[in-house]
């Protein structure tokens, strides 16, 4: 074979790796600080569309316009650039949606980055928003949280105290309630479920990815929303941000009090960079 074609298919391969190597680097920069984000190859669509829009100035100005302590923080609402106070907000995009992108692998873990909807009786087929986005801060979960399907422990729940002789424990149940006690009460709740369970001859636990039961107890997270919204990217540095903007004193719809105004900064880089300036450890 021709040794300069050789030559040429040798460098051609390498410049298709290299590229291949390439990435982006999303930060957002707030007042709070900034938080760095990787976009994930897995959802092609929300990728593709977010770094489009960041690129384009999209984001810039924009309101974190809903914060939630314990769950998350949303924005990407073009009508919350020039939003007066405690105008509602929530409703605005760029006029399309994006196909659901849902991947069992990519969790509702501390720090993700994924894309708001409308709801199922609106939007049955939970396209995304074309810009709406929230992160996640959520909480730790125990094992047992994790492993019990809650509406099936509901529902047995009703059954349960349907029976008269069962009393006794639903007046435990609303005194947790009364007194406000969310620890007592769930610490209590585990306690019935074998109870409940050999009472009625069933199991309300389900089968759940041994990896997201590793996150979810151990980083925190979510758990709720998987596969009910897509996930697309994930912060690699400053959650710490996610923890202060999530902190702020909230008005009417979860709105911050004070107005926390975003500006999205993409940056192409390669993967070795990235994993040397974030220690962010790309999957094999």
């Amino acid at each position: 074979m021709n040794k300069t074609f050789l030559l040429v298919l040798a460098c051609f391969s390498l410049m298709i790796t290299g590229c291949a190597q390439n990435d982006y680097v999303v930060t957002i920069k707030t007042k709070y600080g900034d938080m760095v984000a990787i976009l994930y190859d897995e959802t092609p669509k929300h990728k593709e569309n977010f770094i489009k829009l960041a690129s384009e100035g999209y984001y810039d100005s924009l309101l974190f316009h809903r914060v939630i302590q314990g769950f998350m923080i949303q924005g990407g609402d073009p009508d919350s650039r020039k939003a007066s106070a405690g105008q509602p907000l929530g409703n605005g995009g760029p006029g399309y949606t994006i196909p659901p992108e849902f991947n069992a692998k990519l969790f509702h873990e501390r720090g993700a980055l994924a894309a708001a909807r409308l709801g199922d009786a609106m939007n049955p087929k939970k396209e995304s928003s074309g810009s709406q986005f929230y992160i996640v801060q959520g909480r730790l979960h125990t094992r047992e949280q994790l492993l019990i399907d809650q509406q099936k422990y509901g529902q047995a729940l009703q059954r349960f105290f349907q029976n008269a002789d069962n009393k006794v424990y639903f007046d435990s149940v609303n005194a947790f309630f009364q007194a406000r006690d969310e620890q007592g009460y769930n610490a209590f709740m585990q306690r019935l479920r074998p109870v409940v369970e050999e009472q009625l001859g069933i199991s309300v636990e389900r089968e759940v990815d041994p990896r997201a039961v590793e996150v979810y107890t151990t980083v925190g997270g979510t758990p709720q929303l998987d596969g009910e919204y897509t996930v697309f990217g994930k912060v690699i540095a400053g959650l710490e941000v996610i923890d202060e903007i999530a902190s702020q004193p909230r008005g009417p719809a979860d709105r911050p009090v004070e107005d926390v105004r975003m500006t999205v900064v993409v940056e192409k880089m390669s993967r070795k960079a990235i994993e040397k300036k974030y220690g962010y450890q790309y999957p094999n």
